[in-house]
């Protein structure tokens, strides 16, 4: 930390109020270019002197400053400028990369008006604010979700049509942002959307990987490999704004030593070791039918020393960089493989400068204000997404004790008044620790301060439970294991005043099972459920544009695309024939455009009057994508036994799988190797009538899932019951008008009380009966279900790519057996199909299935991500709006 005096800090200079909104510019007036006090909590910031216009001056800036235009010359005169002036670019050096670029600017020009108006607002209202900390944003590609916040998308696409070119070919020019890898970076993103539309004024904090999580390839072999994911162009990405005047230091390793300060109190210090610069970067998240526009600040790691020139002209060019390269590891790749210590070391490092750089960034604002610590929190609210973030508590206890001054009750009493935790698992597995030794090696400061923040809350809790040793140990946020562990989750429980789960079910097990020693403690009231939800802009205004007017123009209004609620008025048109052939008509759009899709890049012909059934998400045992095509394999069974008269009753399906798995997850990944080896299998077959076909999609991302999820019949959402949070892509499906297939889990749960259970196919074992099924397997042994061993003993006879390719899966085997079966693929199995034989049936009754999808939809009203972000910021945050113009 910068030791500098304050009064030898590079002091800066107010900017003037601007009363209209600058174009192409960021005006910093959330407190980033206004400093009174250099706060002496954080390091020095890296930045430029700022100079204090004069009312002269600053009158002839304001004249020169006119809001953007949107009509077509206008937009075409941008395009043109941003491709000569921006890019460098002439009429004759052109593609559709550079004419992407140019529109992205045009675009982001417009979306900045609106980006320092909202800054301005705040500015000057000075709300309390919410900064949601993440390690993922799945935000997805941004032209077309801006076109169509700002709702000026068929402006541009006729002057990009004036110019040559089609928008459409443009927005495939953009690539995903990898910043994120499944559900919670989409759920992140989706609030993010979220408190843009509803004025509040929230932050997201992250991290700007540059290479994401990976880009998943399937070989020839049928293996997933992971090769990195370059999505930042070359050219740059417009999207991001480099904040170079906003770096921080953020250190690791060291020692602990005690210093006295002015006032002659003694403090601990933590000295020495490796420090690293957090550079920001900002991304805007535009807010629809409003001027409000919400940011996300992603931090990149840079080097203090970025060249060496002694090792340079030593001849060691190695370590002449090597100090650049270390640093930037730190934000390369999203979630390294922690199969080792090393990847373990900087995953916990990684956690720890992410939360180190976004708190000595919301205090540098808060210090602006010229507040008092005490009404810290009453102008933060700062919400953990997960445990990851957890470090930002003892860090900011460790500011406010080592380096404010403060005592340590006053500080505890801050942080926990500052913090709330989102849990997304009851998963053991899932539940995050870190190693003590580790944690004294890279944070000293921080284990002894969770060694206290341990300490006094073991104390407290012994005077209500006396004598139970037992029951301390298992609160305890230290394991007694070898080596020791901290619980992170643990941890962020006691250091947050409010815990919530993302679903009815979840949040009832996290009371039960996952932390019900902390309920006998603080009570229920501390424990709390808002279930999940997912922005309605980007999963059906803008992935499903068929269905957007069909639904507009049935209800005479774009009322619902805010207040999502008003799909409730489609239940009256659910039996009407006229608008039921629409629906399906707007649904065969949908399955073609896949289709066509699934052909040009996979190279598999399937049929879009098929049942589409479509399980993709993140690959992981627990969601079952195994039991999945252990059923489609006995589906392609049961085709080869029947004559050619049975199989014209048959309903033909196209199985259709997506997600990554994590790198070091072998069994996840036999179960990839195992869907590809039964796709080659089934697609080669002519003799099976095209009854069946199986495809695997790879790289699943958010654009894909634009284009997987309107088209949907059925979704999968199988989980074990008990073990999958909440899920969201239930809930994209279903606003979509497709059918789940799914457990009594998650979201299914309150989705089948919305739509109807007559609406929705379940199946499986109830999470309370799931614990009594694992003991008497783990003690008498697996019963297998006849269905399953046919199965079974099909891939161990080679069925599936010869006895060498068989040998391949007995370890996946083996976790049904062996392995005790533990997400229960068995116990299941049965119902599983009949569950599938139900769908088969429906699926034939055109009118009732096209009902059915219409209420499907018309109940999802309460699954948005405005009335999720509503209850966090009446529950938790204590937000309201700010006021800003509306459109």
């Amino acid at each position: 930390m910068s030791t500098t005096p304050t009064s030898e800090r590079p002091r800066r200079l107010s900017m003037p109020k601007l009363t209209r909104r600058l174009t192409n510019v960021i005006i910093h007036v959330d407190g980033d270019n206004k400093d009174p006090v250099t706060p002496t909590s954080v390091p020095t910031l890296t930045k430029s002197h700022h100079v204090q216009l004069q009312s002269e001056a600053l009158k002839e800036w304001k004249q020169h400053i006119e809001p953007k235009k949107n009509d077509i010359e206008s937009i075409k005169k941008d395009i043109v400028s941003h491709t000569l002036e921006t890019l460098c670019r002439n009429p004759y050096n052109l593609d559709k990369m550079a004419v992407y670029q140019a529109t992205a600017h045009a675009v982001r020009d417009r979306l900045l008006e609106d980006w320092n108006l909202t800054q301005e607002a705040i500015h000057q209202q000075n709300p309390k604010r919410c900064y949601y900390l993440s390690m993922e944003f799945l935000i997805g590609r941004a032209l077309d979700n801006a076109l169509h916040c700002l709702e000026v998308k068929d402006a541009y696409k006729q002057s990009v049509k004036d110019l040559g070119f089609s928008l459409e070919d443009l927005l495939e020019q953009e690539r995903d942002a990898a910043l994120g890898n499944g559900g919670l970076g989409r759920l992140a993103a989706c609030y993010m959307d979220a408190a843009a539309t509803l004025d509040y004024p929230t932050w997201g904090y992250g991290l700007r990987y540059q290479y994401g999580i990976f880009k998943q390839i399937i070989n020839n072999e049928g293996y997933q490999t992971e090769v990195p994911d370059y999505w930042l162009n070359a050219d740059g990405n417009p999207w991001e704004f480099p904040r170079s005047d906003i770096k921080y230091e953020v250190q690791f390793y060291g020692y602990v030593a005690t210093k006295v300060n002015e006032k002659g109190e003694s403090r601990m210090s933590w000295e020495g070791g490796d420090k690293v610069q957090a550079m920001a970067y900002d991304v805007p998240i535009p807010g629809y039918d409003t001027k409000g526009c919400g940011n996300i600040r992603l931090w990149s790691a840079k080097s203090l020393k970025t060249f060496d020139f002694a090792s340079f002209n030593d001849g060691d060019y190695d370590r002449s960089v090597a100090d650049q390269k270390n640093a930037e590891n730190l934000t390369s790749v999203l979630y390294p493989n922690d199969n080792h210590n090393v990847g373990k070391e900087l995953r916990l490092k990684q956690e720890y400068f992410f939360v180190s750089a976004s708190l000595q960034d919301i205090i540098y604002r808060f210090k602006h204000t010229n507040a008092a610590w005490k009404e810290f929190p009453d102008k933060v609210a700062v919400q953990l997404n997960d445990t990851h973030p957890t470090l930002a508590i003892p860090e900011l206890q460790r500011i406010l004790v080592d380096i404010e001054g403060l005592e340590w009750d006053d500080a505890w009493d801050i942080v926990t008044r500052v913090f709330a935790f989102t849990n997304h698992t009851v998963l053991p597995e899932a539940l995050e620790c870190w190693s003590v030794p580790m944690m004294e090696k890279i944070l000293p400061r921080h284990m002894q301060i969770v060694y206290d923040i341990n300490l006094f809350f073991l104390q407290k809790f012994e005077k209500v439970f006396q004598n139970d040793r037992g029951l301390l140990n298992r609160v305890s946020i230290i394991e007694e294991s070898n080596p020791q562990q901290v619980r992170m989750a643990y941890l962020a429980v006691v250091g947050s005043h409010t815990v919530n789960g993302v679903a009815a079910l979840h949040s009832e097990l996290i009371k039960t099972e996952l932390f019900s020693e902390f309920i006998k403690y603080y009570g229920p009231e501390k424990f709390i459920n808002i279930t999940n939800g997912i922005t309605p802009r980007r999963w059906l205004y803008q992935a499903n544009p068929a269905l957007r007017e069909l639904i507009t123009e049935t209800l005479g209004s774009k009322k619902w695309v805010t207040h999502l609620d008003e799909l409730k008025n489609l239940k009256k048109y659910a039996e009407d024939k006229s608008f039921q052939k629409k629906w399906i008509d707007v649904k065969l759009q949908n399955k073609t455009r896949l289709a066509d899709w699934i052909k040009t890049h996979l190279d598999i012909s399937v049929d879009p009057h098929a049942l589409f059934d479509i399980q993709v998400k993140r690959i992981h045992e627990y969601k079952r994508q195994f039991m999945n095509i252990l059923s489609v394999i006995y589906r392609y069974k049961n085709i080869q036994l029947l004559s050619a008269e049975e199989r014209k009753e048959l309903t033909p399906r196209v199985v259709i799988f997506g997600g990554k798995s994590a790198p070091g997850y072998y069994i996840a990944k036999m179960v990839i190797k195992l869907i590809t080896t039964v796709a080659q299998v089934v697609n080669n077959d002519d003799s099976i009538d095209n009854l069946l076909k199986v495809v695997y999609i790879p790289d699943y991302n958010v654009s894909l899932a634009e284009i997987i999820v309107p088209a949907s019949d059925i979704s999968q959402h199988i989980s074990t019951a008990g073990t999958e949070a909440s899920g969201t892509s239930n809930m994209k499906f279903v606003l979509n008008g497709g059918l789940i297939l799914g457990t009594v889990d998650g979201a299914n749960i309150e989705i089948r009380d919305e739509i109807g259970e007559e609406n929705i196919f379940m199946f499986g074992t109830l999470s309370d009966k799931v614990a009594d099924i694992r003991h008497h397997q783990k003690y008498h042994g697996v019963p297998m279900d006849p269905n399953l061993q046919v199965v079974l003993h099909a891939i161990q006879a080679g069925e599936f790519g010869g006895f060498e390719t068989a040998s391949v899966f007995g370890p996946l085997i083996n976790t049904l057996t062996y392995g005790g079966d533990y997400y229960l693929i068995s116990a299941d199995f049965e119902q599983y199909l009949d569950a599938h034989d139900k769908v088969d049936a429906l699926f034939k009754d055109k009118t009732t299935w096209a009902k059915k999808s219409i209420l499907c939809t018309a109940g999802m009203g309460f699954f948005s991500a405005d009335r999720a972000t509503r209850e966090y910021a009446d529950k938790i945050w204590n937000l309201k709006p700010f006021t800003i113009e509306k459109k």
